[in-house]
């Protein structure tokens, strides 16, 4: 979860004024404002997220507290890719999460059949990045969702309409979804280039190599 920091700052001289930082993961920012409250200067500190909730300090600790044994801090990349002769589809997925301070990347792809396009096998990827995160028990959280299909990722923000029906009814499903499991999306649009674990687990899915790891990572 990232978050900015709002503060009043109160000189000696009883001045007051507000600042603001850049966006940093939680768990940083509690121990900068944590820093802040000890300088006795500064005063009113909250944390704002993406999507423009407050967070008093205590709140912000009890949230993180809360979620430390569940999958949290969550990244899922995905990549769909589709066969025109066959009408054969592989879906890649990628989940970077923590879990009990340890770090976590999922891998998993499947191949499925019955689509129609390109772009219905990125939006059925994506849909299986979502089964991926309810069978980890992801609940009530943001995540963050990165793939490559400007598709998928300017209709689920909303930035373009989705006027195909078989489409429509892709998006219908994940936002459903979403609802169930109190999932708050994030998405970002990226290269084929910065989405290349996922889209070679697609292009496995489709070959017949079937890919089920979960591994430990050193944090960055």
């Amino acid at each position: 979860m990232n978050v900015t920091i709002e503060w009043t700052y109160k000189s000696p001289k009883g001045m007051e004024t507000v600042f603001h930082s850049e966006e940093m993961d939680a768990s940083q920012a509690i121990l900068i404002a944590e820093d802040l409250e000890r300088t006795g200067r500064a005063k009113s500190i909250k944390f704002i997220d993406r999507f423009d909730s407050s967070w008093t300090v205590k709140e912000m600790k009890g949230y993180l507290k809360g979620i430390e044994t569940e999958p949290h801090n969550i990244t899922v990349y995905f990549d769909g890719g589709f066969d025109l002769t066959t009408r054969a589809a592989g879906l890649g997925c990628v989940i970077y999460y923590d879990q009990n301070g340890t770090s976590f990347r999922l891998r998993r792809n499947v191949a499925i059949s019955e689509l129609i396009s390109n772009n219905e096998a990125e939006y059925a990827a994506l849909h299986f990045g979502l089964q991926e995160l309810e069978l980890l028990n992801v609940h009530d959280l943001s995540v963050r969702f990165i793939g490559d299909s400007r598709v998928v990722i300017n209709h689920l923000s909303e930035e373009w309409p989705v006027v195909e029906n078989n489409l429509f009814s892709w998006a219908d499903r994940i936002e459903a979804k979403m609802k169930e499991l109190g999932i708050r999306p994030e998405y970002e649009l990226v290269s084929r280039k910065k989405n290349a674990e996922a889209d070679r687990l697609a292009t496995q899915a489709l070959n017949g190599i079937e890919v089920s790891a979960t591994i430990e990572r050193a944090k960055e």
